[in-house]
């Protein structure tokens, strides 16, 4: 039952978030959301997650980076399956070559463009949520 399973995006675009949301919740999740990385690590600090939807692109620059590395710091936090949504490329031209992000640049465990295919976006957090039940298995 994937009412269970709580998911927390982090992005400071209420409507790319709402429509994210939308998603998720018409797919059976419990969604939180969180506007900047302060709000996020707020509710990281009041509710266990198992899912975490980040935004690089947020604040003053790639706040969600710092993010992602500051979650990556702490023991609880980083047991959490981190997905990477953004539109970073359009905005900076950045190109990821289309395989896993190098683990010192940015830890996560999948990168998705924006704006994303909502069956490509809950096949990546299915498939997420499935390999962290099998770490914990």
């Amino acid at each position: 039952m994937t009412k269970d399973i709580q998911l927390l995006i982090v992005d400071d675009d209420p409507d790319y978030v709402e429509g994210i949301q939308t998603i998720l919740v018409k797919a059976g999740y419990a969604v939180d959301v969180a506007y900047n990385p302060k709000e996020g690590f707020e509710a990281l600090g009041n509710k266990r997650y198992d899912l975490l939807l980040l935004d690089i692109m947020m604040g003053r620059g790639a706040e969600g980076v710092m993010m992602a590395r500051k979650i990556n710091k702490d023991p609880e936090l980083r047991k959490i399956p981190v997905l990477i949504i953004t539109g970073i490329r359009e905005q900076m031209a950045f190109l990821f070559p289309g395989q896993p992000v190098h683990p010192r640049f940015l830890p996560t465990d999948e990168v998705l463009e924006k704006p994303v295919e909502p069956d490509l976006l809950l096949e990546k957090v299915r498939h997420l949520l499935d390999l962290a039940d099998e770490k914990n298995e």
